[in-house]
């Protein structure tokens, strides 16, 4: 069993799907964009290209999502959206922000059984306002001593985190489905890892998984954590 004091979860496709909701949306998206000469996963490459741009300078959240949405759309058609397209792609996102927040099944009954003997906290990215109500409407805050919500998941935020807790790194996990975002910084902050599998994982969310190294976890299944803690 690993030794641990604090246990940090991921939120979005870690404790609820997420993901899922947005691909949705970018399939319907790219069905309206109705390109000429591009395919659909050269209308998907335009759009992550326009994402990753723009997470730079404005960030995660649905609202960015829906000005992406608009951004890529306009390029690729080479003439501004009018009221009616804007309208329609408001509406791709606005289904995304009201999508159901319903727990993967396990977490219920294995944060329960966590928090007898850890302390669980929160971390995750994107709009406070919209991740404090998914958390809400997931049934699941009573779990967590400590919640936050920060622009980026970097080595820095979880150098952060682990100094606003008072907590020992060597004594603290990160759990969570990204590679990007909840593996490799956190263990460049000097946490544990748990990589907990998503097969709806976000594309721009991989990246190589540091396979050897002696505080890297992997489970299947978000259940699977009661046999490593």
């Amino acid at each position: 069993m690993a030794q641990a004091d604090w246990l940090l979860c991921d939120a979005d496709d870690t404790l609820w799907e997420n993901n899922i909701y947005f691909e949705e949306a970018i399939r319907e998206f790219i069905e309206f964009v109705d390109h000429p000469v591009l395919s659909p996963a050269e209308v998907r490459r335009s759009l992550d290209r326009v994402e990753m741009h723009n997470i730079k300078l404005r960030g995660y959240g649905t609202a960015n999502f829906g000005l992406n949405l608009a951004e890529c759309f306009e390029g690729l058609r080479g003439r501004p959206a009018d009221a009616v397209e804007r309208r329609r792609l408001q509406g791709m996102a606005d289904q995304v922000l009201h999508a159901p927040v319903t727990p993967i099944p396990g977490v219920p009954e294995t944060l329960e059984e966590l928090v007898r003997r850890y302390r669980l906290g929160l971390v995750t990215k994107g709009d406070k306002t919209e991740q404090r109500s998914k958390l809400g409407r997931s049934g699941l805050a009573s779990a967590f001593e400590y919640v936050v919500t920060v622009p980026e998941k970097d080595t820095e935020c979880y150098q952060a985190v682990v100094m606003e807790l008072g907590a020992d790194p060597d004594r603290t996990w990160m759990i969570g489905n990204s590679p990007k975002s909840d593996i490799n910084p956190a263990l460049a902050a000097g946490l544990g890892a748990v990589l907990v599998w998503n097969d709806n994982t976000w594309s721009l969310e991989m990246q190589a998984l540091p396979v050897g190294h002696e505080r890297y976890r992997a489970v299947r299944r978000f259940s699977d954590l009661t046999s490593i803690f």
